[in-house]
C-alpha cells in the first residue's frame, strides 16, 4: 500500500502522519480524539500531554468495553444457535423403528 503524509490537528498542534489508512479514516480518529480532550480540558485551554494521555486510556477503556460487549454478544448468539440447531437435529431424526411401527 501507498504510504503518504496526513497533516492531522489535535488539541491544537499539527502532526504529521505517515500511513497507508485513508486520510479520511484517521481525520476521523483524529476528530475522536479531540471530542474525548474536549471532556477532559475545559474549553479555550491548551490540552496538556497528562490530558492526551488521559484521552488516549479514555479511549482504550471504550474499546475495552465494547470488545467484552461484542464477545458477551457472539457467545450469546452461538449458544442460541447450537440450540436451534439441536432442535432441529431433533425434528429431522428419522423415528426409532419401533416408533414408526407404532405409527403406521
Amino acid at each position: 500500500m501507498d504510504r503518504r503524509a496526513v497533516e492531522l490537528r489535535i488539541a491544537g498542534q499539527s502532526y504529521r502522519v505517515m500511513s497507508s489508512a485513508p486520510e479520511e479514516d484517521l481525520t476521523r480518529l483524529a476528530e475522536m480524539i479531540e471530542a474525548k480532550l474536549g471532556e477532559l480540558v475545559p474549553r479555550g485551554r491548551p490540552a496538556p500531554a497528562q490530558a492526551m494521555l488521559l484521552a488516549a486510556m479514555a479511549l482504550a477503556h471504550d474499546v475495552e468495553a465494547e470488545r467484552g460487549l461484542r464477545e458477551s454478544l457472539e457467545r450469546r448468539a452461538r449458544d442460541v444457535l447450537r440450540r436451534v440447531l439441536v432442535r432441529i437435529d431433533d425434528a429431522l431424526e428419522p423415528l426409532e423403528p419401533a416408533e414408526a411401527t407404532r405409527s403406521e
